[in-house]
């Protein structure tokens, strides 16, 4: 499975005057990175693939990380789960790249 989510903290010290979220989500990709798991953070979500019980491991923990910053945290989540496929994070792409230049 391909799992694409964004953490969110809101309330306690993650009321900054400017808005920004930056060392709570800096907590996330910590927990995100250290799973080992393949994984992509880009300026609204990160992706990471692996089976369906590692995915919602890591998503657990890194609510969990970004929940330190706050009183409640917003999880959007979104997943793809396609068993017996691996590598997808990549070959979604690579798919995609080669229909486009066929396509040109």
């Amino acid at each position: 499975m391909i799992a694409a989510f964004s953490l969110v903290p809101s309330g306690g010290r993650a009321s900054r005057e400017d808005g920004g979220v930056a060392e709570a989500v800096a907590a996330a990709v910590r927990v995100i990175r250290e799973s080992g798991l393949p994984n992509r953070t880009n300026s609204m979500f990160t992706e990471i693939e692996g089976s369906w019980d590692e995915c919602m491991d890591v998503v657990k923990r890194a609510t969990e990380a970004v929940a330190e910053y706050g009183t409640r945290v917003s999880l959007v989540l979104k997943a793809d789960i396609r068993p017996g496929r691996t590598g997808e994070m990549t070959g979604k792409l690579e798919r995609l790249e080669a229909e486009i230049s066929k396509q040109a």
